[in-house]
């Protein structure tokens, strides 16, 4: 048996962190300047005030978690014998991923033995969610720590991860795209599809004019490359944008319904570089 980790992006309400044990290591970020706690419990996070904010011009920071991050939260788990797995925001588009891996090597050092084993999700939000889910199936069926870390890195090649934004500016101010393609598509009216590709990295893999004309893209992506969705959890997120959500949940309902099918909110610590109006769709595929 090991233990899972996660931190507070992966997007998991509070039913399916009890339900799958999973450990949440909490952050803090800065709403123009003032600092917000937030232990990963998305039933408690007001994200209509939140994305609210967004539209209303509010900045919020975020930082990353550094290495004695990890050593605090991963410690106590190993002083009682017991071994991990970290799963955790894309190394794509921050640094974190790396940090856990500087503390599992000093710490496998200093508890001979024991095993902590950092997933790349290489993904964000509900693709971290999504995998850290999957880490518990794993666990059931009786795998060690090493088999199940393998078979997520396995399942990571696969993750599918496609939405779409509201307004470009968010993801320009951050870096995600380029200041020329946020502004093209601002002004007009452009509706991108993007995806996290191989790198874990966001990138465009369509343009379309209109919401409906890129949500219907998004759900024919569903269509074209998902396996075995009998036996999926296939999660949709949203900022502030519910009942495009619920229309997607419909439609891929339709497409080949899911073993379960979970709409949630965005979490802050990606959406606040998404903004309100992000709508996003995760499942595994047969490639990502």
């Amino acid at each position: 048996m090991f233990s899972i980790f996660t931190d507070c992006g992966s997007n998991l309400s509070r039913a399916l962190i009890t339900e799958h044990d999973i450990n949440v290591i909490p952050c803090t970020y800065l709403v123009d300047g003032e600092p917000v706690h937030y232990d990963g419990d998305l039933d408690a996070f007001d994200y209509k005030k939140f994305y609210d904010s967004l539209r209303h011009g509010s900045v919020v920071t975020t930082t990353l978690f550094n290495q004695d991050v990890f050593t605090e939260a991963f410690t106590p788990t190993l002083e009682c014998g017991g071994d991990i797995i970290y799963i955790g925001l894309s190394s794509g588009i921050s640094g974190t991923y790396h940090a856990s891996t500087l503390a599992a090597r000093e710490l496998m050092e200093k508890y001979p033995g024991r095993r902590v084993r950092a997933v790349d999700s290489r993904g964000a939000g509900l693709g971290v969610g999504l995998l850290c889910c999957l880490a518990d199936d794993y666990r059931r069926d009786g795998f060690s720590v090493d088999e199940a870390a393998d078979k997520l890195e396995s399942a990571v090649d696969r993750l599918c991860q496609y939405f779409t934004v509201d307004d470009l500016m968010f993801l320009r101010r951050t870096g995600r795209i380029s200041t020329a393609l946020a502004a093209m598509g601002t002004i007009l009216g452009i509706k991108p599809m993007l995806w996290g590709n191989e790198k874990g990295q966001i990138v465009e893999c369509g343009k379309f004019r209109g919401r409906k004309r890129v949500i219907d893209a998004i759900a024919e992506k569903y269509r074209t490359k998902v396996i075995n969705p009998e036996l999926q959890r296939v999660f949709i997120s949203h900022g502030d944008c519910e009942d495009e959500a619920r229309e997607l949940g419909r439609r891929i309902c339709e497409i080949a319904r899911p073993r379960e099918l979970y709409i949630l909110p965005h979490e802050p610590l990606t959406g606040s570089h998404v903004g309100h109006g992000m709508l996003a769709l995760f499942f595994i595929g047969d490639t990502r």
